[in-house]
């Protein structure tokens, strides 16, 4: 990983509100953090009153959520390396990386990830043919979100 990217990204995270961010290309992979690993991050207040706690929404029950998700399709999910917008193609009008039934080779870009106004190229990680795309462009995406399923 170029030296210049883990620089911006430090200076990312030095200008925003994140305490933490990882990113992964391909097998290099770096974890910048604002804190030690094992604490958790207090906030800090100056002359400011103390917000008032939130209470955290109430967890659904389990056999509702299962219910609720769409099923996913079987064979191999290239997963999201990060949080961030996903987008098919490299720029909007532009034709897609690829598309249900496309062929690919382990290392080919399959889709784009946005984060912190980054485009992370997400590549297949083994040969396949594309069975399902199961995000549509501009729609955020979590870590370990499966993307794509490769048969």
């Amino acid at each position: 990983m170029d030296i210049r990217k883990v620089k911006k990204l430090i200076e990312l995270l030095e200008e925003s509100n994140i305490s933490e961010i990882e990113i992964q290309e391909g097998e290099e992979a770096v974890r910048i953090s604002r804190h030690p690993t094992g604490t958790a991050a207090q906030p800090v207040y100056q002359n400011y009153a103390q917000p008032a706690p939130i209470a955290a929404p109430a967890a659904p029950a389990p056999e509702a959520a299962t219910e609720s998700q769409p099923a996913v399709a079987s064979g191999h999910q290239v997963k999201s390396p990060m949080v961030g917008t996903f987008y098919r193609s490299p720029a909007p009008g532009a034709s897609a990386f690829v598309e249900v039934g496309s062929a690919v080779k382990k290392g080919d870009t399959i889709c784009i990830v946005e984060a912190m106004k980054m485009m992370n190229q997400i590549e297949a990680d083994k040969d396949g043919v594309v069975e399902a795309i199961l995000l549509e462009d501009g729609q955020p995406v979590e870590f370990d979100q499966p993307l794509v399923v490769l048969v």
